[in-house]
């Protein structure tokens, strides 16, 4: 049993980046789904598919490389909230990752949304993470 599955999810990720693998499989959550297609949708990752095959399912995400370098296109993954200390923020105090550069993942009551997206609902949650 893992007591912090959104930990699990960047380490395995992180780990895969650092390793120059090209595909991590990661066992599956509605949370770690959506933070999947927001990774996708912001360009962090190159493809994603969700595979139904037992209760839970898998994640499968296709890394993305710089292609000259070679260098990953996540250089940091930072959890934020963790189970013995969470995080949280209201709309006005969003945190901004390296001056907009970077994004936090916030879990909201309108969903799991990256920080610009809770600014403009002015909406406020748990940060659960930091990516650039």
């Amino acid at each position: 049993m893992n007591t912090d599955p959104i930990a699990d999810y960047l380490t395995r990720i992180r780990n895969a980046s650092s390793a120059g693998k090209k595909v991590v499989e990661i066992p599956g959550s509605n949370v770690k789904r959506a933070m999947t297609k927001i990774l996708f949708e912001k360009g962090y990752i190159t493809n994603f598919a969700f595979q139904e095959d037992d209760k839970q399912g898998t994640i499968k995400i296709a890394l993305k490389y710089n292609p000259s370098t070679k260098t990953p296109a996540i250089t940091s993954l930072q959890r934020i909230s963790k189970p013995g200390l969470r995080k949280y923020t209201n709309s006005t105090e969003l945190p901004r990752v390296i001056n907009g550069l970077g994004i936090a993942i916030i879990s909201t009551s309108k969903g799991i949304i990256t920080d610009k997206e809770a600014r403009n609902l002015k909406v406020g949650g748990e940060v659960l993470c930091y990516v650039y």
